[in-house]
């Protein structure tokens, strides 16, 4: 039987899964309904965002396994690169 990131994987051919990255920052912030979570991981200089319907403990310092695709966000005029996190767990 497939894991739950095997099956996204195979699914939905754009997404990467990635083991044991180790968090170096997170920031959340409530808008609406949601809390918009940002990660930054150790050896990239993309942010990962995530929204949540609950706050999120601190997972700087944690290793997660993150299922995620590239994306471009529009900020204040400029283009910059974000990787979408749909699936994020503590190791």
């Amino acid at each position: 039987m497939a894991s739950d990131p095997d099956k996204l994987l195979n699914k939905h051919p754009g997404l990467t899964h990635s083991e044991l990255q180790k968090v170096t920052s997170h920031v959340q912030r409530e808008k609406d309904e949601w809390y918009l979570n940002t990660v930054m991981i150790e050896g990239h200089r993309v942010p990962f965002k995530f929204k949540r319907k609950k706050a999120y403990r601190s997972l700087t310092g944690v290793y997660v396994n993150l299922t995620y695709y590239p994306e471009v966000e529009n900020v204040a005029g400029f283009k910059i690169e974000i990787m979408h996190v749909v699936r994020i767990k503590k190791t």
